[in-house]
């Protein structure tokens, strides 16, 4: 490099080349823009249509995507939804209901329906709740249980309470196909076959059978007294489906029984028979007498 050829000079200032200047704006160009009438900008500041195509399905895609989950209904007042030993519980209790309330969470593995107005529970009222497992209808004034009352229920509700109310009859269909653990006292029980079909369908909850009382509507003898020492002691069922049932089943056991009693005694018959057939000697043959004709006769006599 050759130091001579440049010369600094403190008393003029810097200025650049016109060739430096000429380079630099050859260089950049700026953005070329055709204004037309009536337009703010050109066709030519538009994307390619490609890119247009790219953009509207996007678009259509986030528009048409899965929608925004429902907002579930806010439980009634009163109610709440809480977590009870890791279980999903919907609590209404006292919460002054005359019916079955919506808004209760799918999920809901524990409802509480207690001290309420309920009058009646309705054909399929908890169908939409797959996992419930404990039902509180407890201190209601429950007058009528629809047969298909807990439809849908069958495979996952262990625990009823439906003491406390003015239940006099349940009907037999309501717990069928169930294993279940019901409550059932201080009600005023009819005490007739219904109930005590129920009662073989179904599993007390310890120490609450004493409370199962016959109401107004039983029979005069019955009333007041405990219906499951009455079972013991009566079959309510003597004409209805049970009792034509059990019936049946003693009529087939006597069939079955007579049928035995006629193979014994012929069996007796025959061995007697063989033992008094080996104690008697047998009888000695008779020679046979033959009988002569009358011409034989003469000609023997003539003989002699």
């Amino acid at each position: 490099m050759n130091h001579n050829a440049v010369k600094l000079s403190h008393s003029a200032p810097w200025q650049p080349r016109r060739d430096h200047l000429a380079l630099t704006w050859t260089t950049w160009q700026p953005p070329r823009f055709s204004v037309t009438p009536g337009l703010c900008l050109s066709v030519a500041m538009l994307p390619p249509a490609a890119h247009l195509l790219r953009l509207l399905s996007l678009l259509l895609v986030i528009g048409i995507g899965d929608p925004a989950p429902t907002p579930q209904a806010p439980p009634p007042q009163g109610c709440y939804v809480a977590e009870e030993a890791g279980d999903r519980t919907f609590r209404c209790s006292q919460a002054g209901l005359s019916a079955v309330p919506t808004g209760i969470p799918n999920d809901t593995r524990k409802l509480y329906l207690d001290a309420n107005q309920l009058a009646t529970v309705p054909a399929g009222a908890f169908r939409h709740l797959p996992v419930l497992e404990e039902l509180d209808l407890s201190h209601n004034a429950l007058v009528h249980l629809s047969g298909a009352a807990f439809q849908g229920l069958e495979g996952t509700l262990r625990h009823l309470d439906l003491s406390a109310n003015q239940l006099a009859s349940v009907p037999v269909g309501a717990f069928v196909g169930m294993q279940i653990q019901v409550n059932l006292s201080a009600n005023p029980w009819r005490c007739d076959c219904a109930l005590q079909e129920v009662l073989r369908q179904v599993r007390l909850v310890p120490g609450t059978g004493t409370g199962i009382v016959c109401g107004p509507e039983a029979r005069p003898d019955l009333v007041g007294q405990e219906f499951l020492l009455l079972t013991r002691e009566e079959e309510l069922c003597g004409t209805g489906r049970g009792g034509a049932r059990r019936s049946t089943d003693v009529a087939l056991l006597v069939t079955m029984g007579g049928w035995l009693a006629l193979v014994v005694a012929y069996l007796i018959r025959y061995v007697r028979q063989n033992r008094d057939e080996n104690r008697c000697p047998p009888k000695p043959k008779r020679a046979p007498v033959l009988a002569l004709r009358s011409e034989d006769s003469s000609t023997l006599s003539t003989v002699v």
